[in-house]
């Protein structure tokens, strides 16, 4: 049998290097995309309309705790709801709303910021509530900043070389905003699945409530662990399970939610652990009703079961977070 000609085995061997390198572009156009997106085909959460328009937006669980971080930090400073959303869209842009540790010069974190402007250390802007606070700060001082459109608004802070590209995320982010303002109700949910890392429990939860909302998150009347009380089970709870609840009592005016309805505030702190659910290990949130637990994915906010008398005007005073531990 003749052996190939070198001409043949050229052609086969540029073959062979021209499909890897069709290959190679592939995966960079995949990782690409992941990055663009915060890893968005692996979701795990999703967020829809209050509205009967079916609009919807799924994403992952480190951007859901990011999104709730940037939110409670806003209504902590009395911003309003556009406010959130227009930094939730420059994240999205800006980060695909992780907190990632480079990006072009020096800029860093979940808005880009760069040390050498005048942001921060590098170790503060790295710090999610510290980077949204400084974001705020700096849009705050923009004139009209609510009734001017998104991608104007966000680049009279952030001083893009891409001050257009802001735009495409005001839908998704004004769904996100909604919800983690508490503005539009039992909207949010998370699958729940527990992350490998991050401390879990009651304590756990507390400590992450005090670093997105302040320490008045666990007032009025002290946020109780109830790990550290006794109080009487309900009808569907057992005593294990009330030994790893956290209850946090729902008051309108109070710092840091000054101004807004009690309806708002717990509808807020609700959605904010269910995003934070996977990395706290979060198994149930109760409020005005309703209830999430982990794993229920074709049932997400269901009718929460009757808790005896006044179980309505209880449902609306608290909201409850069992932990898995």
């Amino acid at each position: 049998m003749p052996e190939p000609s070198s001409t043949l085995k050229r052609r086969g061997r540029f073959f062979r290097i021209g499909a890897a390198f069709v290959i190679l572009l592939a995966v960079a156009g995949y990782l690409a995309v992941q990055y663009v997106t915060g890893g968005r085909g692996g979701s795990g959460c999703r967020v829809v309309s209050g509205e009967a328009d079916g609009a919807a937006y799924e994403f992952t669980p480190e951007q859901a705790v990011n999104a709730a971080t940037i939110a409670a930090v806003g209504t902590g400073r009395g911003m309003p709801e556009r406010a959130v959303t227009i930094a939730i869209a420059t994240s999205l842009q800006e980060s695909g709303l992780r907190n990632i540790e480079h990006g072009d010069r020096d800029s860093l974190g979940l808005f880009q910021q760069r040390p050498s402007q005048g942001w921060g250390t590098r170790k503060q802007i790295l710090d999610p509530t510290y980077a949204a606070g400084m974001f705020y700060r700096h849009l705050a001082k923009v004139p009209d900043y609510a009734k001017l459109p998104l991608t104007v608004a966000a680049q009279r802070v952030q001083r893009s070389g891409y001050p257009e590209a802001y735009a495409k995320h005001e839908p998704d982010a004004a769904l996100l905003s909604a919800a983690l303002t508490g503005n539009s109700p039992a909207t949010l949910t998370c699958a729940g699945l527990p992350a490998t890392t991050r401390a879990a429990g009651p304590d756990a939860v507390r400590a992450a409530l005090v670093r997105d909302f302040g320490r008045d998150a666990l007032e009025p009347a002290a946020a109780e662990v109830n790990a550290l009380s006794t109080p009487a089970p309900s009808p569907t709870e057992s005593p294990g399970t009330i030994a790893r609840t956290v209850t946090l009592p729902v008051a309108a005016g109070k710092s840091p939610a000054k101004g807004r309805s009690a309806r708002q505030r717990g509808w807020q702190l609700a959605h904010w652990a269910v995003a934070n659910s996977s990395a706290l290990h979060i198994e149930r949130v109760s409020y005005g009703g309703r209830e999430w637990t982990a794993g229920n994915a074709d049932n997400p906010w269901h009718k929460a079961a009757a808790e005896g008398v006044g179980g309505v005007e209880k449902a609306a005073a608290a909201v409850r977070i069992v932990t898995a531990q």
